[in-house]
């Protein structure tokens, strides 16, 4: 369960945010859920919804970045 709750809508935007802030940014997902205090179901969603959305792409290693970062 998320530590803070927030609507569906605003957990997006909070992520987004980070990654606008931190273009560089490259967190998997284990290191999502401890930042954000997600639990592990919440964190899927929210990843598969910004990727979807082609503002996160998931490397290789596993990490989310920035869709079109050259990571």
């Amino acid at each position: 369960m998320a530590s803070v709750q927030l609507p569906v809508s605003e957990w997006l935007q909070r992520i987004r945010g980070e990654y606008q802030e931190m273009p560089g940014l490259s967190l998997n997902k284990e290191q999502m859920q401890k930042l954000w205090g997600l639990d592990a179901f919440v964190c899927d969603a929210l990843l598969d919804a910004l990727v979807a959305a082609r503002v996160l792409r998931r490397t290789v290693g596993g990490a989310y970045v920035v869709h079109g970062a050259g990571v």
